[in-house]
């Protein structure tokens, strides 16, 4: 095998893919070699009012099948020269394999936050101003948090909220206001802001929050966890695929081709996209 340290070097990829991250907190996340996945639900009965002796209407048992198909993927390629290939360290190696997993995360996270127009729209006027983008400022990030819960209420998801938690995902210029926030304020939680500063995950009125670089232009990311779907191919993830002499700009190069791909796809389902957020920003 062109490299000598190929178990070593599965491994690292796959020790990098496994750790905690954002997408892996805020998604339910299914791994399976199904392409279309399915989650059919019913529509909701109403209850009819009557006295004794008097008749009811029955209603009839609607079923809506929502579906994904797991149709599109990332790969994370590369080729190294054969001299190159000689001279690389046990290290270097690893360092490679790392970096594929961390392009492979980062990939899904992107997609994540590009999968907006799934979500329910929420924008100035969702915190009482006109309609348009929010400026997001310290004087009123905390609206944007109260009202983000205040939907979620009305769409019913209390439940789910107590039950799972909520994110938010900002800017990191926004998490910087968020930051600016909390230390203005009383009490233990100024003194956390102040003393330790805020780190991914910070939780504060009763949320958690994280920063991203990935968020599409004008899109923050909130609402209730582990109900947007991601379904991921498990036999393609995590894996990878050696090819010796791989053909690059039409020519044959003398070396071998390294690269690793995740098939995936993500998806509000229709009965929880009323709990997740498309936050428009300006």
């Amino acid at each position: 095998m062109a490299i000598i340290y190929k178990n070593e070097y599965l491994t690292k990829l796959q020790e990098r893919l496994s750790e905690v991250n954002k997408w892996k907190n805020f998604c339910k996340v299914e791994y399976t070699d199904v392409q279309v996945l399915h989650n059919p639900y019913m529509t909701d009965f109403t209850a009819n009012t009557g006295t004794r002796g008097s008749a009811y209407t029955p209603e009839a048992l609607t079923t809506t099948d929502d579906t994904i198909t797991i149709n599109t993927y990332k790969i994370a390629a590369m080729y190294i020269d054969r001299a190159d290939m000689a001279q690389k360290t046990f290290a270097g190696w690893m360092d490679i394999a790392d970096n594929q997993g961390i392009v492979l995360n980062e990939a899904i996270e992107t997609a994540m936050f590009a999968n907006h127009a799934e979500y329910t729209d929420f924008d100035n006027a969702s915190i009482g101003g006109s309609a348009g983008n929010i400026t997001v400022s310290e004087s009123n990030i905390d609206d944007v948090i109260r009202g983000v819960k205040r939907e979620i209420r009305e769409a019913n998801g209390d439940s789910l909220m107590e039950r799972n938690g909520i994110a938010f995902f900002w800017r990191p210029a926004d998490f910087e206001k968020l930051e600016a926030y909390a230390a203005a304020q009383g009490y233990n939680t100024a003194d956390g802001a102040l003393k330790d500063g805020t780190s991914q995950g910070f939780r504060y009125m009763g949320a958690e929050h994280y920063s991203s670089n990935k968020l599409a232009s004008g899109h923050l990311l909130a609402g209730v966890k582990n109900v947007l779907h991601l379904g991921i191919c498990k036999s393609t993830y995590g894996k990878i695929n050696v090819l010796e002499d791989p053909v690059v700009s039409g020519g044959q190069i003398s070396g071998i081709g390294i690269n690793s791909r995740v098939d995936f796809k993500f998806k509000a389902w229709a009965k929880v996209a009323p709990v997740l957020f498309d936050i428009l920003v300006a």
